[in-house]
C-alpha cells in the first residue's frame, strides 16, 4: 500500500526538484475515476515520466515497474512506500503475488499505472506488452485510461503536455488485440505523434 509518510513529501520534493526543468500542463484530469478503481496506461517517453505522472494526478497511484528497481533492499522498499509493484517479466511465475498487489489496489478503488510498451520509447511507439494488462482484463472489470505525454523544449524549461483520454472499458473491443489496438491509436493521439 502507498504509505502517506513516504508519498507526500516525496511528491513535495519531486515539485521542487522538477520545477526549473519543466513546466507541466494537465489537460484531461477529469477523466480519472472517482469512485472505482482504474488503470492508466501512458506512453513512455523517459524516466521522469513517472515522477511528472505522479505530480499530475491528483492522488496516490501505484506503479507496476521492472523488478529490478526493488533489488536493492532500502530502494525497494521505499519504492514500494511509494506505491512501486515490483514485475519479473523474466520469471512471471515470481510475480504471482505481485499481480495480486495490482488487483488488490483496483479492487479497493485505487489507480494503477501500467506503461504498455514496458519501457521507454522517445517519440515513438514501441511493441506492446500485454501481460498484466491481460491478466487484469481475467480477473477484473475497470476503466482503462489512455495517457499522452508529449515533451516540447522551451526557452528555459521543458514543457511538458500529460493528457488524460476518456476512460475505455475493454467490452468495447472484441478481443485483446483490438483492445490494444484501440487503446494505442488514443495513446498516439494524446502525446501528438500523430
Amino acid at each position: 500500500m502507498v504509505k502517506a509518510w513516504a508519498f507526500w513529501p516525496t511528491k513535495r520534493l519531486a515539485q521542487v526538484v522538477l520545477a526549473p526543468f519543466f513546466s507541466i500542463r494537465v489537460q484531461g484530469k477529469e477523466n480519472l475515476p472517482r469512485d472505482t478503481g482504474f488503470v492508466l496506461l501512458p506512453k513512455h517517453q523517459r524516466w521522469v515520466d513517472i515522477p511528472l505522472l505522479s505530480l499530475a494526478a491528483s492522488r496516490p497511484l501505484y506503479y507496476v515497474a521492472k523488478y529490478e528497481l526493488f533489488r536493492i533492499p532500502p530502494i525497494g522498499w521505499y519504492l514500494k512506500s511509494l506505491g512501486g509493484i515490483p514485475l519479473n517479466r523474466a520469471q512471471p511465475v515470481r510475480t504471482k503475488s505481485s499481480l495480486q498487489k495490482v488487483l488488490a489496489a483496483l479492487s479497493s478503488g485505487q489507480g494503477v499505472v501500467v506503461f504498455p510498451e514496458g519501457t521507454y520509447y522517445e517519440g515513438k511507439i514501441g511493441p506492446v506488452r500485454t501481460g498484466v494488462i491481460r491478466f487484469i482484463l481475467n480477473k477484473i472489470e475497470v476503466p482503462y485510461v489512455p495517457v499522452g505525454i508529449h515533451y516540447r523544449k522551451g526557452f528555459w524549461r521543458t514543457k511538458v503536455n500529460i493528457r488524460f483520454g476518456a476512460p475505455i472499458f475493454a467490452s468495447s473491443a472484441p478481443g485483446l488485440a483490438s483492445f490494444m489496438e484501440e487503446i494505442m491509436k488514443k495513446i498516439v493521439g494524446l502525446s501528438g505523434l500523430v
